[in-house]
């Protein structure tokens, strides 16, 4: 009986020790090492975090007012015509393979992809890649990233823009009155300078990128799966074109843009099939190519926070790369 309590402390007393011994963190190799995804830091989100962000920063409005005239009615033309002349021969091709049920729907997707590929060519070709620099920007100064926008453009400070004012206060004859008045500090668009590089776009044209979408165009006719098999190849090429501007401001080479593309293939695929699907949404498809813009850089200052953690601390972020490893969309 003794022996028996003796024991029972002896068990108690160790437990008790292994108790006061801290935990040692997983290896950064094992899957415990990984943070539970949390819904709210999906890639695919981002997209969608771009329509909140734009609708809830009133500094970025003047940009949309000064393109949506002319840019609205130019996608309703487009996507008017397109389902004049090629919607009812569309239905009458899909409806072979599909049946008539599945090839309305399917056909409509199909003539509104064909309408958001001509008009975001006509949008960034000649009207907004501009716009959508200064969006992609402006975000990444709100989100305290200046040195890295400063490294294309110059930015106008507040500092600057009080002394210019107090130069021209000394130049008047109330100095005293006009010296105590203080001005309004700049929002992050009105910060935004001049370009310092002879190339300033959002994303380059890509020839690659049109011609796969004729080629995957056909893969429509597939019943069911073929659509959104569709949606998910476009956005696999389209997804990093949404971060070209921020490989430029870092001053990557094309081996170091696809080595780090290609270590979050999956994450740049699913941001691209949301931004893609957007897209789809008539008239409002120049809205969301701003909000697209935005939140692309919504999670451009993420990553760069993480890169600069990287550096700092020599502790490699988790990226879906080629070990198998997978990452949350």
């Amino acid at each position: 009986m003794a022996n028996d309590q003796a024991q029972a402390q002896r068990q108690a007393q160790a437990h008790a020790q292994q108790l006061l011994v801290p935990k040692q963190p997983p290896p950064a190799s094992s899957p415990l090492a990984r943070p539970i995804p949390i819904i709210g830091g999906a890639t695919w989100l981002y997209p969608l975090k771009g329509i909140y962000y734009f609708l809830t920063h009133r500094y970025l409005w003047p940009l949309l007012r000064a393109r949506l005239l002319p840019c609205a009615a130019l996608s309703l033309t487009v996507i008017t015509l397109l389902f004049i002349f090629t919607y009812l021969p569309q239905l009458a091709l899909l409806a072979i393979f599909q049946g008539v049920h599945l090839a309305w729907f399917n056909a409509a997707v199909l003539v509104l992809g064909e309408g958001a590929a001509i008009t975001a060519i006509l949008f960034e070709a000649f009207l907004v890649d501009e716009t959508l620099v200064d969006v992609f920007d402006a975000v990444l100064i709100e989100r305290g990233l200046v040195d890295l926008v400063s490294s294309s453009r110059t930015i106008n400070n507040n500092n600057n823009n009080n002394n210019n004012n107090n130069n021209n206060n000394n130049n008047n004859n109330n100095n005293n009155n006009r010296n105590n008045t203080t001005t309004e500090p700049l929002n992050p668009l009105q910060q935004l300078g001049k370009p310092t590089t002879t190339t300033t776009q959002y994303a380059p044209f890509s020839f690659r990128q049109i011609a796969e979408f004729v080629l995957f165009l056909p893969l429509n006719f597939i019943p069911l799966v073929g659509t959104p098999v569709f949606l998910i190849l476009t956005g696999y090429r389209a997804g990093p074109f949404q971060h070209w501007r921020y490989f430029k401001m870092l001053g990557w080479s094309g081996k170091e843009r696809r080595r780090f593309v290609r270590q979050r293939k999956w994450r740049y695929t699913w941001f691209g099939t949301v931004a893609l699907i957007l897209q789809l949404v008539p008239v409002l498809s120049m809205f969301f190519l701003l909000t697209t813009a935005a939140g692309a850089a919504l999670w451009a200052a993420r990553l760069e926070e993480e890169r600069r953690r990287e550096e700092r601390t020599g502790l490699v972020q988790y990226a879906d790369d080629d070990t198998g490893r997978n990452d949350v969309p």
